[in-house]
């Protein structure tokens, strides 16, 4: 499972200082980064001797180091604007003695627009991937403070950041349903029961999954049999039982029993989902409310299954319910009987550690995806041959694959793509959708296949199977994640349909999806 590195009091206190004193600070780490302003003989050693700081030596190089990169990347993209620039007065020109105009020469429109944002997207990618490698041990605050204060640190021209802000427009509503909390820790996994009472599972690091009523957002009970963080949960198709996957090499079934809770009426809370909040500033981990009152706790599973050698980091049934699929660290996916508890096939062939599977939903077809930039489908319905297939369409960790209701399987990556693909020709896919963050375990609905695309930089987005960007669940201080959205899963029972997402914030969210207004929208 993906890990967050801590951050320090120090980083985060000094995220929020005023943006007089950050420019200073800003001025001061130049000059003394400048290698043409520097003094004959004058070491950077020595250069940080002279000046009064608390941080320790290596950190502070380490940090004249960072922004000696950061500085170089800005006078890149700087010549390159200016260049641009004279491209586009060129092109007036030109226009203008032919009679035309481009709206005013405003170098935000049209074709140049769309190649100064490529070169910011890459720049910002640079400058995360620098961070992350120089704070693997958690010196520094996290990639949200780091983004904040390096683009007021440098200014940036307006032009360069207004391509950093989403399209508005969209008027659907994406209405607040509920929020979960209860979590000790981060929330991996999320699922809705396919069969009455609906209610909400969530699989988390704190070792438990929880059973939470949809509407009026309480716990309903408790799973504490695994040893280990509880990265996956799904409901069998047809009773009351559960399906989690663990750290501690295992995956458990176990039965439920719960009744709801009478409802209580929905908050009135909504927002576009395109509307642009700046996120709360509240401390990292930090949860609104208290965990949830004493539930009855289930602490046995019915069945343990225990043949992998890694940690168990996703499991899901086939369709009927009576075998399950689980995915490993260890490189190998296995096919279990329910009933028994039996081993039936072990599903090698990946080269790295699985991250995802998923089961289709009428037939006997599995996919599991991998760090080794590939995801596989595996066809178990003819029992004499069990046929495998590999698509390399991604460039870093398939992040998840999933089935459609119908002949489509969707695959999100940590090379910031979600692409969608036909069952029937699976050389290259249909559709490609291109984002800003890398993605983590998508969904889709079975009735509209909208997908919802969880990011790390916590932002939730939906689109439909052409790739068409349909909104953006809204993100503010009143509501949405505070750290990376781990999952998202979909609810249309009764007429209405709900998305669910959970994150690294120990919460878990659920939404009111204006679907007929999104669609009037595209």
């Amino acid at each position: 499972m993906p890990v967050e590195g801590g951050s320090s009091s120090g980083s985060a206190s000094a995220a929020r200082h005023p943006k007089q004193k950050r420019k200073a600070h800003s001025l001061s780490i130049r000059r003394t980064n400048s290698t043409e302003e520097r003094p004959g003989g004058i070491q950077r050693g020595d250069m940080l001797d002279g000046q009064d700081s608390k941080l320790p030596l290596s950190l502070r190089s380490n940090l004249l180091d960072l922004f000696s990169q950061i500085e170089r990347e800005f006078e890149n993209l700087y010549i390159e604007n200016l260049e641009l620039r004279r491209e586009i007065e060129s092109l007036n020109e030109r226009l203008t003695g032919d009679g035309q105009a481009v709206e005013g020469g405003d170098p935000t429109k049209g074709a140049l627009k769309t190649k100064a944002s490529h070169s910011t997207s890459q720049l910002s990618q640079k400058l995360k991937t620098t961070y992350k490698a120089s704070t693997s041990k958690g010196k520094l605050g996290g990639p949200r403070n780091f983004s904040v204060a390096t683009w007021e640190l440098w200014g940036g021209d307006s032009w360069i950041v207004s391509s950093f802000k989403a399209t508005t427009g969209s008027r659907a509503l994406c209405q607040l349903l509920k929020e979960y909390v209860g979590h000790r820790d981060g929330i991996w996994d999320l699922s809705v029961t396919r069969t009455q009472p609906v209610v909400l599972g969530t699989a988390s690091a704190d070792h438990s999954a929880l059973l939470w009523s949809i509407e009026t957002g309480k716990c309903l009970l408790r799973y504490a049999g695994h040893a280990g963080s509880v990265n996956s949960i799904k409901f069998h198709p047809t009773e009351q039982m559960a399906l989690t996957a663990s750290g501690d090499q295992t995956a458990h079934i176990w039965r439920y029993m719960v009744q709801l809770p009478a409802p209580q009426p929905p908050p009135d809370v909504s927002a576009p989902c395109d509307e642009d909040q700046d996120s709360s500033d509240r401390e990292e981990g930090e949860v609104d409310g208290e965990g949830p009152c004493e539930v009855p706790t289930v602490r046995v599973a019915t069945a343990t299954l225990k043949s992998h050698q890694g940690v168990v980091i996703a499991a899901d049934w086939l369709v009927g319910g009576r075998q399950v699929v689980t995915a490993s660290w260890d490189r190998a996916a296995n096919l279990y009987e329910v009933e028994t508890s039996e081993l039936v096939h072990t599903l090698t062939g990946h080269d790295q550690e699985l991250t995802h599977c998923c089961t289709h939903p009428t037939q006997r077809l599995v996919v599991t995806s991998s760090r080794d930039t590939t995801f596989r489908l595996w066809d178990f319905r003819d029992p004499s041959i069990h046929s495998v297939n590999v698509f390399q369409g991604h460039t870093d960790t398939v992040t998840s694959a999933v089935f459609t209701v119908g002949d489509n399987v969707v695959s999100g990556s940590d090379d910031r793509t979600v692409k969608v693909w036909d069952l029937k020709n699976m050389r290259s896919p249909i559709a490609t959708i291109r984002t800003d963050s890398a993605v983590n375990r998508i969904s889709v609905s079975a009735n509209q296949k909208i997908i919802a695309l969880p990011h790390d930089n916590r932002q939730v987005r939906l689109f439909d199977m052409s790739g068409v960007r349909l909104a953006r669940l809204p993100r503010s201080n009143r509501m949405g994640h505070r750290r990376m959205v781990c999952c998202t899963a979909w609810n249309e029972e009764n007429q209405s349909c709900n998305l669910f997402t959970c994150g690294f914030d120990r919460q878990a969210i659920g939404w009111n999806i204006n679907i007929p207004a999104l669609l009037q929208e595209k």
